[in-house]
């Protein structure tokens, strides 16, 4: 089973929220998901991030791989740089 981090659209039209989910691959985009590890809301001046930021560590760590917008979250946030930097230390 290929695990993926990736967003789930949530909201109203035009008015878009998405919470950053674990999901099967083959699992729809709003559909099933394993578990929520964030939030992200793009319409707020600053891009209101919240992450769950050792949920996801361990996530990485078991392989799950994060769509490319997730990983640009990530990697502003700084959680990248925390899962390669325990990733290359062991």
């Amino acid at each position: 089973m290929a695990v993926k981090i990736r967003l789930t659209r949530m909201g109203s039209k035009k008015k878009p929220f998405y919470r950053i989910n674990v999901a099967d691959s083959r699992a729809p985009r709003d559909g099933r998901f394993i578990e929520t590890v964030g939030t992200y809301n793009p319409l707020v001046a600053e891009n209101q991030v919240t992450l769950k930021e050792d949920r996801i560590l361990d996530w990485l760590s078991k392989g799950a791989q994060p769509s490319d917008t997730v990983r640009n979250i990530l990697s502003r946030e700084g959680v990248m740089t925390k899962f390669h930097e325990s990733k290359y230390s062991k």
